[in-house]
C-alpha cells in the first residue's frame, strides 16, 4: 500500500503542472525558523536525515524552493550551487528547482543539507517574500522525502554584516561577513552533531503565502567548474607581504573566489573583491574573511565578476592556495561565427562574452543592477537566436513571460521585472520589447504561436494607452512629476545628447504596430490586424511627410544636430525607402551621436539598404576602441566610467548587437519565413573573401562555409538539419537547399 501511495502521488505531480506552474503533492511543508524572519542578511542551515531500505533503483527528482537563495548538500556531497531564481515569476509568487539526485542516494541513512541565504529585501530583480522559507520535496515509489517540522535547522552564526560601503540600492545581495569558526567546518556531513539546533516551523503547505503559486524554473542549474586555478601562476606556499593580491582570471567572469590559508592570529581581516567592483559607477559586491588560528579554507558563495580578484590579506599569512569557481548560464554555445578579418572575429567573440555574462536569474547586466532592462533584452534576443541551445530560448521566455506577468493595472508594460523596487516605464523601450524586434522577432525565430496566444491581450492593453494625433503621429507620453506607480515613466531614448525623440519614438511605434497587426493576423484576428494596419499606413505617410526634410528625418521644433539615430529606426522600420538612402547615408558618414545601445539599428540599416561595404567600416569605426582593449567584454557606451553612458559599465549587453548583424547579414542566415520553417542564406560579405558560420536551429545546426573565387563567383557548402529547406541568394541568383549537405558554385 505504501508503495502505491507513492505512485499516486508521482501521478499527481506530473500530471498537475500548467503554464510552467506546478501544484506539489499536498504532503510537503515550507518550513521556516522559528525566529524573526523578517531581519534582512540572514543564513540558516536545514538538516534531516532519511532512511533508506532497499538499493535505490528509479531516477529520483527533488523540487525545492527557497526564499533567497540555497546550497544542497546530499551525504556531504555538493549537488545544487546557488540554487533558486530570483523572486518573482509575477508581483506574488516563486520559482522552484527540479533536481535529479538519483546518484547521491544511497541505502542506509541519507543526509540532506541545505544552505539558506535570506535577503530580506527587494531589488531591481527580486521580489522580497518579506519571510525565509524552505521547501522540499523527492518522491517516487521507493522514497518519499518532504520538508516539514522534523527538519531541524540553525541560524548560521558565522555569518554576518559588513560595515559601509554596501551594494548600491538596486541589488538585494549583500556584502558577505564570514568569521570563521571550526564549529561550522562540516555542518553539511552526515556525522555533524546538530543536537543543539531546533526544530523548523511548518508555514504551510506549496502555495501558501507568502510565496504562493510556484513556477517552475525553465533552464537547468548554473554551468559549475569546480575550483579553478588563476592565470598567473604563484609559488605555493607563501607568507603575504599585506599588499593586495590581483589574481587574474582568462576573462571577464561571474566568480566565487577561494582560499586556503594557515593564519598564526584570529581576528583578521581578508578583503575579497574583483577589479569591477565599482563597475558602471555603483559599488557591487564584496566580502570580507575574518580569520581564526591555524589552516583555514574558504569560498565565498556570492558571485562577483571581473578580469581580476583582489585579495588583501594581512601580512604574515601563509597562503597554500587561492582559487575561484567559475558559474554561468547552462546552455551551450552551438553558434559560431569566422572570417578573414580578425577585427570582425574579435568583435563577435567580445560579444558573445558579453551575452553569455549577462545571462543569469534574467537577462540582465552582472555589475551594478543585475536587472532585467528590456532595451537590452532585446538586442540580445538576437544573439541568443545566433549562439544559444534550447536553455538560451528559455532565458527568452522567462523574459517575455515576466514582462507581460508584471503587467501594471492600468496596462502600462515596464522593466526591469522582476522587481521589488522598481515601477517605471519605459516608454520607448517597451514599444522596442513588443514590437518587430522584440516579441515578434522571438516568434520569427521560433515559431512559438503558443507565446504569441499568452501575450497578444498584454500587448493590446499596452497600446490601448498609447494615441495618435490627427494625422496619425504618436502622441508623446512625457515623463511624469508624479512617480507613483501607476504614472511613472521615464522619458528616455538613449544615452548621450542631440537625441530628436519623435522620430526615434514614432518609428519605434510603427514597428509595434506591425508586430500587433502580424500577431492578430496569426491568431486570426482580422479585425484588430485591420485597425493596426490602417494606423500603420497613417503613421507611415504623416510620418515622412512631417519628419523628412529632404536630406534627412527630422522633427519641426527640433534644434540640435540631426540625429543618427531616428533615421537608423527609420530604416529598420521600413518608414523610409532606398529612394532615402543616399542622404541618410550621406549623414551617417558624419554624424556618431548614438549610444551603442542605438547604434544597433544604425548599423543594421547599411545591410538591409545593401550597403554592407559601409555598414563594415562604421562598425569598425565605432567599435575599434572596445576592439582593441584587454578588456574582453563590452561597454555600456563608447567609454569606460562615463557619466554621460550612465556610469559606464565595461559590460553591457546591448552593445553585441553587431554578432547578430554578421551572423544574420554577413553570413546571410536568417529566416526564410516567419516562423523559421525555411531558411534564407543571403550573404552579404562586402571585401571579406571568406565566411564560416554555425546557426542553432530547433531542428538541429546550420552550417554555412563560404568562399569567393573571383569574377564575383562564390562557393558555398550548406549543411541544413533534416526537416530544414531554404534558398541561398548572390549577386541576384538564387539556388533552392534542401537539408543534408550541398556544395554549390554560383
Amino acid at each position: 500500500m505504501k508503495h502505491l501511495k507513492n505512485i499516486f502521488i508521482v501521478f499527481f505531480i506530473l500530471f498537475s503542472c500548467e503554464n510552467g506552474k506546478a501544484q506539489f503533492t499536498i504532503q510537503p511543508q515550507w518550513i521556516i525558523p522559528d525566529t524573526q524572519t523578517q531581519s534582512e542578511n540572514q543564513w540558516y542551515i536545514f538538516r534531516k536525515s532519511f532512511p533508506v531500505s532497499e538499493p535505490p533503483t528509479e531516477k529520483l527528482i527533488a523540487r525545492i524552493s527557497a526564499d533567497s537563495k540555497y546550497w544542497l548538500y546530499i551525504n556531504g556531497e555538493l549537488v545544487v550551487f546557488e540554487g533558486q531564481l530570483k523572486r518573482g515569476p509575477t508581483p506574488t509568487d516563486t520559482y522552484y528547482d527540479e533536481v535529479d539526485i538519483s546518484e547521491f542516494i544511497k541505502t542506509g541513512d541519507n543526509t540532506v543539507a541545505v544552505l539558506l541565504w535570506f535577503w530580506g529585501r527587494d531589488g531591481y530583480c527580486h521580489k522580497n517574500s518579506g519571510k525565509a522559507g524552505l521547501l522540499f520535496e523527492a518522491v517516487n515509489s521507493q522514497v518519499s522525502w518532504i520538508s516539514d517540522k522534523t527538519w531541524k535547522f540553525a541560524r548560521h552564526e558565522a555569518y554576518g554584516s559588513t560595515g559601509e560601503p554596501f551594494p548600491n540600492y538596486r541589488l538585494p545581495e549583500f556584502n558577505i561577513h564570514y568569521t570563521a569558526d571550526s564549529k561550522w567546518d562540516r555542518w553539511m556531513m552526515p556525522d555533524f552533531i546538530d543536537s543543539d539546533f531546533l526544530y523548523a516551523v511548518e508555514a504551510g503547505s506549496a502555495g501558501s503565502p507568502p510565496w504562493n503559486k510556484l513556477w517552475k524554473r525553465p533552464f537547468p542549474q548554473w554551468k559549475n567548474s569546480g575550483i579553478l586555478d588563476y592565470m598567473n601562476v604563484l609559488s605555493l606556499p607563501f607568507v603575504t607581504d599585506g599588499k593586495p593580491l590581483m589574481m587574474k582570471l582568462p576573462g571577464n567572469y561571474s566568480v566565487t573566489p577561494f582560499f586556503v590559508i594557515d593564519s598564526k592570529e584570529a581576528g583578521l581581516t581578508v578583503d575579497i573583491r574583483t577589479d569591477n567592483y565599482k563597475g558602471g559607477g555603483e559599488l557591487n559586491v564584496r566580502t570580507e574573511y575574518i580569520t581564526r588560528k591555524g589552516l583555514q579554507e574558504f569560498e565565498t558563495f556570492g558571485y562577483m565578476n571581473g578580469h581580476e580578484v583582489l585579495y588583501s590579506f594581512p601580512a604574515g599569512i601563509t597562503v597554500h592556495r587561492l582559487g575561484y569557481r567559475r558559474t554561468s548560464f547552462p546552455t551551450e554555445h552551438t553558434g559560431t561565427f569566422a572570417c578573414d578579418d580578425p577585427f570582425l572575429n574579435s568583435l563577435w567573440e567580445k560579444s558573445l562574452n558579453t551575452m553569455d555574462l549577462n545571462m543569469r536569474d534574467a537577462i540582465q547586466d552582472p555589475d551594478r543592477e543585475r536587472s532585467q532592462w528590456w532595451g537590452d533584452v532585446v538586442i540580445i534576443l538576437g544573439e541568443i537566436f545566433y549562439t544559444c541551445d534550447s536553455s538560451g530560448v528559455n532565458a527568452l521566455k522567462k523574459a517575455i513571460s515576466n514582462l507581460v506577468e508584471w503587467q501594471r493595472p492600468d496596462g502600462a508594460l515596464y522593466s526591469p521585472v522582476p522587481s521589488g523596487s522598481w515601477f517605471g516605464e519605459l516608454p520607448q523601450q517597451m514599444l522596442a520589447s513588443i514590437g518587430k524586434y522584440g516579441f515578434w522577432n522571438y516568434y520569427r525565430y521560433t515559431g512559438d504561436t503558443s507565446m504569441i496566444r499568452y501575450v497578444y491581450p498584454h500587448v493590446s492593453k499596452y497600446l490601448s494607452l498609447w494615441n495618435t494625433d490627427e494625422v496619425g503621429l504618436v502622441v508623446h507620453r512625457p515623463e511624469r512629476s508624479d512617480k507613483s506607480p501607476a504614472h511613472f515613466y521615464w522619458d528616455w531614448t538613449d544615452w548621450g545628447s542631440n537625441i530628436d525623440t519623435p522620430v526615434c519614438e514614432n518609428a519605434w511605434f510603427y514597428m509595434a504596430l506591425e508586430s500587433a497587426a502580424k500577431m492578430s493576423e496569426l491568431l486570426g484576428n482580422s479585425a484588430d490586424a485591420d485597425i493596426y494596419r490602417h494606423k500603420m499606413l497613417r503613421l507611415e505617410k504623416a510620418f515622412n511627410t512631417a519628419f523628412w526634410t529632404g536630406e534627412a528625418y527630422r522633427s519641426p521644433g527640433y534644434t540640435g544636430k540631426t540625429d543618427d539615430r531616428g533615421n537608423g529606426l527609420a530604416v529598420v522600420a521600413g518608414l523610409a525607402d532606398a529612394s532615402k538612402w543616399p542622404s541618410i547615408r550621406a549623414l551617417f558618414d558624419t554624424t556618431f551621436l548614438a549610444g551603442p545601445y542605438l547604434e544597433k539599428y544604425i548599423l543594421e540599416s547599411y545591410f538591409i539598404m545593401n550597403d554592407e561595404k559601409a555598414g563594415i567600416e562604421r562598425m569598425k569605426n565605432r567599435y575599434g576602441k572596445m576592439v582593441e582593449s584587454p578588456v574582453t567584454t563590452l561597454w555600456e557606451g563608447w567609454d569606460i566610467g562615463d557619466p554621460v553612458y550612465g556610469g559606464g559599465s565595461y559590460n553591457h549587453g546591448w552593445s553585441g548587437g553587431p554578432l547578430t548583424l554578421m551572423s544574420q547579414y554577413i553570413a546571410g542566415v536568417q529566416p526564410g519565413n516567419e516562423g523559421f520553417t525555411e531558411v534564407l542564406i543571403k550573404p552579404q560579405m562586402g571585401d571579406l573573401e571568406f565566411v564560416d558560420c554555425t546557426v542553432p536551429h530547433r531542428l538541429g545546426v546550420i552550417t554555412v562555409n563560404l568562399k569567393k573565387s573571383g569574377n564575383g563567383k562564390l562557393n558555398a557548402e550548406i549543411n541544413l538539419p533534416p526537416g530544414l529547406k531554404g534558398e541561398l541568394q548572390w549577386n541576384g541568383k538564387k539556388v533552392a537547399l534542401k537539408q543534408g549537405l550541398q556544395k554549390i558554385k554560383i
